[in-house]
């Protein structure tokens, strides 16, 4: 629930865990490396701890990236009522439904992967989705620039575009895999496809590691097509539905801050 205490504590804090997030048709979930929160629509709160990384991958280049991924969707698996079984099995069918594309004529394969984007995009950005995503990275926003009790209040609104949502990953993921399609220096085999699909998710989580970790201004740029897509993924939120993504970030930080 909401606590004053809370986001006034952290409002003072020069030091703040990195959080991150993902939106839901009934709420928002927040995430930071240790802990996870869901705070739904109706009021309701989950509460989880994330998986750490292991060890033997942390410090190994495209393992970690591919690691950190998987860690990023961990509470979308837990049964604990932020994903319902039924989405569980249509968020596993969508991601391993591709692979089985290989055995398929490249035109109908392409066709395959066309229709399970569209169907995945359409799914996920279902109801109010839009519109908490922008309440999502406004709350994390409000964390970044310690403004959190005056967004909750409404009287700060934070950008509702974020330069570390997922939507910059997809959007660097897909020049990614085109140019490892083109470049791939062994011979064209059954589970080719897969490997450079694979391939190209790690690449691509190493070159957004190094853009978030730059301060260079030409590494910023390739944020650019991420951001401008995020017109299409985000709505401006309704300040009711800037406080549930609050709700889920002063939870996360309620057990950090302890």
């Amino acid at each position: 629930m909401y606590s004053p205490e809370i986001l006034r504590r952290a409002d003072t804090r020069q030091s703040l865990p990195r959080l991150g997030g993902m939106a839901r048709p009934d709420g928002v979930v927040i995430v930071s490396e240790r802990f996870w929160a869901f705070a739904r629509r109706d009021g309701k709160l989950i509460e989880g701890r994330m998986p750490s990384t292991p060890a033997s991958l942390a410090r190994v280049p495209l393992a970690r990236g591919l690691a950190r991924l998987a860690m990023s969707v961990a509470p979308l698996f837990r049964r604990s009522g932020v994903a319902k079984k039924g989405e569980r099995r249509i968020l596993l069918l969508a991601i391993f439904a591709p692979f089985a594309f290989v055995f398929l004529p490249s035109t109908y394969a392409l066709i395959g992967w066309a229709a399970v984007t569209v169907g995945l995009i359409l799914w996920i950005f279902r109801g109010r989705t839009l519109n908490l995503h922008g309440a999502e990275h406004r709350a994390i926003a409000a964390v970044e620039q310690r403004s959190l009790e005056s967004t909750w209040a409404g009287t700060a609104m934070p950008s509702r575009f974020s330069p570390r949502c997922g939507t910059n990953f997809a959007a660097l993921v897909l020049p990614v895999t085109v140019v490892a399609e083109r470049i791939w220096p062994f011979q064209a085999a059954l589970w080719t496809p897969a490997v450079v699909t694979v391939l190209s998710l790690a690449l691509t989580m190493e070159l957004w590691r190094a853009v978030q970790e730059s301060s260079r201004r030409g590494a910023r740029l390739l944020l650019l097509p991420g951001l401008a897509l995020q017109r299409a993924t985000t709505r401006e939120p309704e300040v009711h539905e800037t406080r549930v993504a609050l709700q889920a970030v002063a939870s996360v930080l309620r057990r950090e801050l302890d």
